[in-house]
């Protein structure tokens, strides 16, 4: 099973709208998880969006170094979470190529790494709404209760 997808420039550029709040202007997605999670390249080397935990950090310096890493099993849990995607997979959770696999609660808000917990949903709109819920969040002290988020179209 193949753990990683690409998009259209595009996609990537719809996606990662609501995610400016970042330092990702100068980077180029090259790859994505099947969660969303995106790779990106810069002069300085590769970095990961951690589409679950809303943070930006630098992986690799070298394809070859990001390779390697994502080769170990280690790797494929870390940034992959590649048991759960198997694990979805093999229970009929199929992704058409514009989908990823999404939470229905974010491990944010309280949500598990379950599989009753997760979703498909268009790569697209997975990617934004979590941007968007990160940045709602980012600046909220840690043990505060959540009402509500709001998601824009």
């Amino acid at each position: 099973m193949e753990l990683t997808k690409t998009f259209a420039p595009e996609a990537y550029s719809s996606a990662l709208e609501s995610w400016s709040w970042l330092d990702i202007a100068t980077k180029v997605p090259v790859l994505a998880t099947l969660f969303g999670d995106v790779f990106f390249q810069d002069a300085g080397g590769y970095w990961f969006l951690d589409t679950i935990e809303g943070s930006l950090g630098k992986v690799a310096g070298t394809r070859d170094e990001l390779q390697a890493k994502l080769d170990t099993p280690e790797g494929q849990d870390q940034y992959l979470l590649g048991g759960l995607a198997m694990a979805l997979d093999r229970d009929g959770l199929q992704l058409q190529p514009e989908q990823v696999y999404d939470f229905k609660v974010p491990p944010k808000l309280g949500g598990t790494f379950e599989p009753s917990n997760i979703t498909v949903m268009d790569f697209v709109v997975s990617v934004n709404i979590a941007g968007q819920l990160h940045d709602q969040i980012r600046n909220v002290p840690p043990g505060t209760k959540i009402k509500g988020i709001k998601v824009d179209q």
